[in-house]
Parts: structure tokens; C-alpha cells; sequence
């Protein structure tokens, strides 16, 4: 399966990134910045529907799906277009991340960050913080249920959101056993790359209402939107859709159902 590769490269990546930076002093630098306000979670929980747009190079899925990458120029616009929040890849082996695009981002733009990548190693968390993020992304398929408590706990401590990815009905209860206050549903199957948005219409009624909900995948029009929103969705992550269009401001504004 998929996610086992991009799990084993991600740990070959950080035993690397700890012989750079040692996890005692990426503790001591994320600890020493301003604790954060969970700014991610406020942003997605206000007014309608919240949009949060991905910087993305490349997916396994898609292959390479932005050949030229201003990534400051498209956080930008996301930004100005008025996305809630900008989802930045930085897994370099199968989507083409690089924590350079967070950071930088991060000193270009004011709205919320999350760092989209696959956190197995509470390292990588201190170091999101370190980069700009206001987010991480846990994923239940990846980790047990006490490791992801653990990682809210660390999250908490230094002011940051998670949203916590389910696929299915069992990966909701361990989500919301684990205490997640943010849980994301992933609409594609990550064995077959099939896409239902019907995924999260039926696990949202699995969710107390109390938790934010948010769908990721495979939403691609005002009618998905709709969808979504009659669901009582509180934000989508949206990636090739925006990543594809020419004019961010316009296909945003369309999406939401301000223009025909």
C-alpha cells in the first residue's frame, strides 16, 4: 500500500533531518517561539463554509500537476481570493514538498497554515511550528490511537491545531476517542485512488457536532459544495481544483455559489 511506502521514506527523511537539528533543540526552538492561538481551528469554524486551498506540486494520483510552482505567488492568491486557510505540502518523495515552501509562505501570507504531510515522529510536529505551521495533519491510517493523544498533547502545549484524518467509521471513533477537536475525512480510497464525496456526507453523521469537520478530496464544483454544506461541513481542502485553475479569485467565488 501506498501510505507504507510514503511512511518508510518519511521515517529514512526524518532520522536524516535529526542529524542536521538534534529533536532536543527543534523542541527548544519551537517551546522558545510564541505559543500560537489555534488560529487554523478558529478560521475553519467561522461563518460558512470554510475553504482551505493547497499549494501542491505533484500527488501519486495525478503525477506532476503544476510544472511551474510560484508557490509564494499561489499562496498569495489564495490569500487574496479569500481562502480560510492555505494546506502546504511538504513531503518531497511522492508529492514534491519541501518545508521550504512552508516557510516561506509563512512570512508572505497572514491566514493559517498547515503543514500537509505524513507525521509519524513527534519530531516533525516541533518542526512544523519551527516553519510557520499552524496545523499539522495526523492520520489515524498511520498512527495508534495513544500516539495521536500524544501528539494533541504536544500540539496543545505549543498552540497549534491537528486535523485528525479518518477514512472510515472505525478511524472516526478512534479520532474522536483520541480527543481530535479538528477531523478531516479523506473522500479518495488511498488503495484503489477512487473518489467519493459521499464519504463524508455519511461519516459526518458519525461526528459530534461539537467537533469541526472537514472534507478533503475530489471536490471539484458548486454542486460538491452544496453537497457539503447541507452535510453541516465546516471547511473542504481543496487541491488540484484551485492548483489547475488560472484564476484562484474567480473558481473560489464559484465554488462558494457567488457566481454562475
Amino acid at each position: 500500500m501506498i501510505l507504507d511506502d510514503i511512511a518508510k521514506a518519511t521515517a529514512k527523511r526524518v532520522a536524516e533531518e535529526k542529524k542536521q537539528i538534534s529533536p532536543q533543540t527543534i523542541r527548544e526552538m519551537a517551546l522558545s517561539m510564541p505559543k500560537g492561538n489555534f488560529s487554523f481551528e478558529k478560521a475553519v469554524r467561522d461563518g460558512d463554509i470554510s475553504f482551505i486551498c493547497e499549494v501542491k506540486k505533484a500527488s501519486p494520483s495525478k503525477g506532476v500537476i503544476a510544472q511551474d510552482f510560484p508557490y509564494i505567488k499561489i499562496a498569495k492568491e489564495y490569500e487574496k481570493a479569500g481562502a480560510s486557510c492555505i494546506s502546504v505540502l511538504t513531503e518531497p518523495d511522492y508529492f514534491q514538498g519541501d518545508k521550504k515552501y512552508l516557510k516561506e509562505i509563512s512570512e508572505h501570507v497572514k491566514i493559517p497554515l498547515i503543514r500537509k504531510d505524513f507525521i509519524i515522529d513527534e519530531y516533525m510536529i516541533y518542526d512544523a511550528k519551527v516553519h510557520g505551521a499552524s496545523c499539522v495533519l495526523l492520520i489515524c491510517a498511520l498512527l495508534p490511537e495513544n500516539t495521536i493523544k500524544q501528539y494533541l498533547q504536544i500540539c496543545d502545549a505549543l498552540g497549534i491545531s491537528a486535523l485528525v484524518e479518518a477514512h472510515d467509521a472505525d478511524e472516526i471513533d478512534k479520532a474522536v476517542s483520541a480527543g481530535a477537536r479538528m477531523i478531516g475525512v479523506n473522500n479518495r480510497d488511498l488503495k484503489t485512488f477512487t473518489v467519493d464525496i459521499g464519504n463524508s456526507e455519511r461519516l459526518r453523521k458519525l461526528v459530534p457536532e461539537h467537533i469541526l469537520f472537514v472534507a478533503e478530496s475530489g471536490i471539484r464544483t458548486p454542486e460538491d459544495i452544496d453537497r457539503l454544506r447541507k452535510a453541516n461541513v465546516n471547511g473542504v481542502l481543496i487541491g488540484e481544483t484551485f492548483m489547475k485553475s488560472e484564476n484562484k479569485k474567480e473558481m473560489l467565488e464559484q465554488l462558494r455559489g457567488e457566481i454562475g
